[in-house]
């Protein structure tokens, strides 16, 4: 249920936002959330506060790490929207990076349990492949 009156407490925050309120005081430690204003006797939030949470959310989930969301945050402020390509152009390269990978565990993995079908005799493909590289590699090292 949305506050409309965008008067929220750190609880309130918290559960719009999809986080814990440890989330919450700690994004204020790192600078990421404001500190909010006293209300009440307890501290309040606004509208705002709720936009800048569900960013740094979305940068998060994108792959960002918290510097880089508080770096994206302050380009905001400047407007420095070619340091913000920048930012999004090396992250692109890292995804890139980290799907190649995966593609090639699951086409290794993919291997391994066609090899472990095609036949019921000798040790298994895939828990020979894991034995094999125990603590060494992992399953992307089989060559396939």
């Amino acid at each position: 249920m949305a506050n409309t009156s965008g008067d929220l407490t750190i609880g309130g925050l918290a559960r719009q936002g999809g986080v814990g309120v440890e989330t919450i005081r700690y994004y204020q430690r790192r600078g990421l959330l404001p500190t909010p204003r006293q209300g009440g006797g307890a501290r309040r939030y606004d509208e705002g506060a709720l936009k800048r949470l569900n960013f740094i959310r979305s940068a998060q989930a994108a792959g960002f790490t918290l510097e880089q969301v508080g770096e994206l945050l302050a380009l905001d402020a400047t407007h420095d929207r070619a340091r913000a390509r920048s930012l999004a152009k090396a992250r692109i390269a890292a995804l890139d990076e980290k799907i190649a990978e995966l593609e090639t565990a699951r086409n290794a993995l993919k291997k391994l349990a066609q090899d472990c079908g095609a036949s019921s005799k000798g040790p298994c493909p895939i828990i020979a492949a894991f034995e094999h590289h125990r603590g060494t590699a992992t399953c992307k090292d089989k060559a396939v």
